[in-house]
């Protein structure tokens, strides 16, 4: 069975889903999971922050 389709969701996103994550500020990492702060608001981190501490997501917000 042929992938074709695959990734090609990212091709519609602003630099192919790349950016600088803002809880360890790496760069030009695929910013693809939605983590909530304390306040609600939603910041896109990368894969290796998922598991993140919310205190260290809420530092990246302030």
């Amino acid at each position: 069975m042929a992938k074709t389709k695959r990734g090609r969701v990212l091709w519609n996103l602003p630099s192919r889903g790349r950016g600088t994550c803002p809880v360890c500020n790496r760069t030009r990492i695929k910013l693809l999971y939605t983590h909530t702060t304390s306040e609600g608001k939603a910041l896109k981190v990368c894969k290796r922050c998922i598991p993140a501490s919310q205190e260290r997501v809420d530092a990246a917000v302030k």
